[in-house]
């Protein structure tokens, strides 16, 4: 796709995702949110599985042609083949904190193309704020006052702001932390860095990805599983506002991994290509 195809993709997803951010408002901090296990004990509400059946209506009738790899659906055994281009939804990633009575959940829909995120939405309804790519190097910001209204006008009602990473780090870096999921390793390589850690951020869901697009850190290292729904869309925008996404060892990080049922391995986000040529011979050498 061009730039011109991925700026249309976003007038239109930009409403399915402002809907389906809709939906995941109406169970927030609600006790009939239907909360239960799935089968590999990660939570899951009925706020996840209406949000999800809204996306993917949606995306049948924009791109039918274009097949989707979506949270709920997997769990539920529909994974569909995929050839060099596909969708990965996650229709409330941060269920956790969506359960918890946290705002830091999010609606994420990203497209991939020959293994490489090209476009993404991060919607955090609880708090306002979306993030989406409008083409490979452009990302932008917005805050959302009205959701309803909002999902009604559609992008060009957004108080639409360009987003870019900082420049490299100098005498510290500012890290962006999981709330859930942090890990001895992940602590380790830390300590290992040319650079101290002189400021940490704490945050859940995909907007970890979306603080450092932002300029707001430096670094998001991730050494624990995730899903490739829970990476993509948050991947798209940090790419398109000038971020790297490596695996841990400093490979390219790549979806449609099928054979692993799209699972991904640790990973490292850097503010920018000339960072991580800064701390990459200590990744090498891990």
């Amino acid at each position: 796709m061009n730039d011109a195809e991925l700026r249309s993709l976003a007038e239109s997803l930009t409403v399915t995702a402002l809907r389906a951010g809709l939906i995941t408002l109406r169970y927030f901090k609600s006790e009939d949110n239907g909360a239960t296990q799935k089968a590999d004990g990660s939570p899951v509400t009925l706020a996840d599985q209406e949000a999800e059946v809204l996306i993917l209506e949606d995306l049948a009738i924009l791109t039918p042609d274009i097949p989707v790899i979506a949270e709920e659906a997997v769990s539920r055994g529909e994974v569909p083949e995929v050839g060099s281009r596909f969708f990965l939804v996650d229709p409330l990633d941060g269920t956790r904190e969506f359960t918890g009575g946290s705002g830091e959940f999010t609606v994420n829909i990203g497209l991939i193309e020959n293994g490489e995120p090209i476009f993404g939405i991060v919607y955090a309804p609880a708090l306002g704020d979306i993030y989406l790519s409008l083409g490979r190097n452009e990302a932008v910001t917005a805050k959302v006052a009205d959701p309803a209204a909002a999902a009604e006008a559609g992008l060009s009602s957004l108080p639409l702001v360009a987003i870019r990473t900082r420049p490299p780090a100098q005498d510290g870096l500012t890290v962006v932390a999981s709330r859930s999921h942090g890990t001895s390793e992940g602590e380790a390589w830390l300590n290992s860095l040319p650079l101290p850690v002189t400021d940490r951020r704490n945050t859940g869901s995909s907007l970890k990805f979306c603080l450092v697009a932002r300029g707001e850190a430096d670094l998001y290292p991730r050494h624990g599983p995730t899903m490739e729904w829970d990476t993509a869309a948050g991947h798209a925008v940090l790419g398109a506002a000038g971020g790297v996404v490596t695996t841990v060892d400093g490979a390219p990080f790549r979806y449609g991994k099928t054979e692993a049922g799209y699972l991904n391995d640790g990973f490292i986000v850097y503010s920018s290509e000339a960072l991580r040529g800064r701390l990459a011979p200590v990744t090498a050498a891990r």
